[in-house]
């Protein structure tokens, strides 16, 4: 017992030092790590589902719902963020069980399920651009400043809503353990093999499937107010739709969504190649970054299926052979 929390320790030392080393860095590094922290959150409640085969193509909608939502209700009526984010969480809740529960009534699987979430993305993708008047359409919105601000969550120091950011990741990793520890894994590790041997041996795939959707989809909106918050800008395009959903699930996929730190290696790896992109290319090759993700998503997906850290845990876990022994001397 003693050497597996001794283990453990070595694993989250270095961890609790890379969180907290933001702090103490300058504003350009924490503008990346508030980044890294939010992505974190929005990939791991990705991979909640698609590591139990519930392929998602529209977290982009779940996004959208929580970063317009705060932001209506603050800059239309006043309300603080801290009760819009609620609010959006669970309304991107209701909006995930209304898709949810006929999709798994009718037992629509696989890459029906796929394309029933990439259409969800892309109906509330337009329902924003459509409604031009109150979102501000294809042009996007910005929150009423304030200035620095608790009540309003505007904090243009960075190293404070980093802090903030840094909870709401932490509270993406308890509910990766919560689903990791509890009897939900054992059920939702069935319902992937086959529904059907799972309802018969006891488990309730819809309330399991619900339950899981559920918590992805609450935790992506958290996800999305947060990053409305941070840039105080909301794009229609940035913020939903087939884009940004499938940007998710590559950053997902490249991480190892099979980890509960793999989406957190993910969203570090996508954030810093797309600044070096940036700072590479400049303005010369503007689709430098979608072009390599494709690129990228092609060598993951048939060399690399577990990710990065699944990589890292199959090189640390082949056994080592030991150098054979040198043959003795012939006799004079």
């Amino acid at each position: 017992m003693r050497g597996g929390r001794d283990t453990r320790l070595l694993l989250y030392l270095p961890l609790a030092a890379a969180a907290a080393a933001p702090f103490f860095l300058s504003d350009y590094f924490q503008h990346m790590a508030v980044q890294i922290a939010i992505w974190s959150l929005v990939y791991t409640a990705w991979a909640l589902m698609g590591r139990f085969r519930l392929t998602s193509l529209g977290h982009g909608a779940f996004l959208g719902v929580g970063a317009y939502v705060p932001t209506l209700l603050w800059n239309n009526y006043g309300v603080t963020p801290w009760l819009g984010i609620p609010l959006a969480m669970a309304l991107a809740i209701a909006l995930a069980l209304i898709v949810g529960y006929p999709s798994s009534r009718q037992k629509v699987v696989g890459h029906y399920f796929a394309l029933v979430t990439l259409a969800l993305g892309q109906v509330v993708l337009l329902v924003i651009v459509a409604m031009r008047d109150v979102t501000g359409g294809s042009l996007g919105m910005t929150p009423h400043t304030v200035g620095h601000s608790w009540y309003a969550l505007q904090l243009p120091n960075k190293a404070e809503f980093y802090a903030v950011a840094l909870v709401a990741w932490l509270a993406g990793l308890v509910a990766w353990r919560y689903v990791e520890r509890g009897m939900i894994r054992l059920a939702l590790e069935s319902i992937a093999e086959d529904e059907d041997a799972a309802e018969s041996a006891g488990v309730d795939v819809l309330r399991e499937k619900l339950k899981i959707t559920a918590v992805s989809s609450g935790l992506t909106a958290l996800g999305g107010a947060l990053y409305a918050q941070y840039l105080m800008y909301l794009s229609p395009d940035a913020m939903s739709g087939v884009g940004i959903s499938l940007q998710i699930v590559f950053a997902a996929i490249a991480g190892g969504m099979y980890n509960m730190l793999g989406p957190t290696i993910g969203a570090a790896f996508t954030i810093l190649l797309t600044e070096g992109l940036r700072v590479l290319f400049g303005t010369h090759f503007v689709g430098a970054a979608n072009t390599i993700y494709g690129a990228l998503l092609v060598i993951f997906i048939i060399f690399m299926p577990r990710g990065i850290v699944g990589l890292a845990e199959r090189i640390l876990a082949r056994p080592r052979v030991p150098p054979a022994p040198a043959a003795p001397e012939p006799a004079e």
